[in-house]
């Protein structure tokens, strides 16, 4: 009983000390929060089989300019700072390239300029800033042409001039990420959108290695890239899952490491699947992108 008195005064004592701590000043230096960074409230603004922009192919200039102006001023209603907006839906420009033909997304053939002539994307940069919005140049890097996209591909298309970088992969055109000259051609395309535009940012989603396809019978279809492997990876001590998402993990560094050391101020981001792995934790379930995408 003695014993159990001892405690219960102690306890009382502490109850003091505990009230003193939670509503005095002091605070240890290692848990003050960090200032409140400014909330990012961002749109994406997607061109590709013409989701978002333009509402079709071949729309007249006035129009898609109105178009666009439409969503920003939306954006700019609903208090958000940022839009996303896809610059490269697959091998293709929505501005004007050096390095790549301009979309048919944009202007019904690939190749065929803008008439009158303007650039989507100086514009598009131009009317965000205007409405305090960040703009990120949205890229997909991989992909070259889809079933949505059956059009002549351009004769400076990538699959036309380096089509050994190209793999076909059931009804998809895709560079293949284990072709160092494949990884390379993708940075040179984003790094001059960085150069030579007033982006605030470069954004990438969930597509890496392509989402599974399947033959007539319901097979998986392995992604082509027995003779990448052969040449770059087997023998090097990794796995082919491995090896694939090092060549990802790669060409991510290389974006960031590149961005960087030009603009330091442009962010970086990469928005992928929705959960990692199934599994993780227990009761998660769905598309296990660390498997298929090698992301």
């Amino acid at each position: 009983m003695k014993l159990r008195l001892q405690i219960l005064s102690a306890a009382f004592l502490l109850i003091p000390a505990l009230l003193w701590a939670a509503g005095g000043s002091y605070q240890p230096a290692a848990v003050i929060p960090p200032p409140v960074a400014r909330e990012f409230r961002g749109a994406w603004i997607a061109t590709v089989a013409n989701l978002d922009w333009p509402s079709k192919p071949g729309l007249p200039v006035a129009q898609q300019k109105t178009e666009l102006i439409a969503l920003l001023d939306r954006a700019a209603q609903l208090k958000l700072n940022a839009v996303i907006f896809q610059v490269r839906p697959m091998c293709d420009a929505m501005y004007a390239s050096p390095l790549e033909p301009w979309s048919a997304y944009l202007t019904g053939v690939q190749g065929r300029a803008p008439q009158p002539f303007y650039d989507p994307l100086a514009f598009a940069i131009d009317e965000a800033h205007k409405r305090g919005l960040e703009l990120h140049a949205w890229f997909n890097p991989f992909r070259v042409s889809s079933p949505q996209a059956r059009l002549p591909l351009a004769l400076d298309d990538i699959a036309r001039t380096h089509p050994e970088l190209v793999r076909h992969y059931g009804d998809l055109l895709w560079l293949d990420p284990g072709e160092p000259a494949a990884r390379q051609h993708v940075l040179d395309v984003i790094m001059d959108v960085v150069k030579r535009y007033d982006v605030d940012g470069v954004q990438f989603d969930d597509y890496f290695y392509p989402y599974p396809q399947s033959d007539a019978s319901g097979r998986e279809l392995d992604f082509p890239d027995a003779a990448s492997w052969r040449r770059f990876g087997a023998g090097r001590g990794l796995t082919r899952g491995d090896w694939r998402r090092q060549n990802i993990n790669r060409f991510i560094q290389s974006v960031y490491q590149n961005i960087k050391a030009v603009k330091p101020w442009v962010k970086f981001g990469v928005s992928p699947f929705g959960i990692w792995r199934p599994g993780n934790p227990p009761q998660i379930k769905g598309f296990d992108a660390y498997a298929k995408l090698y992301a």
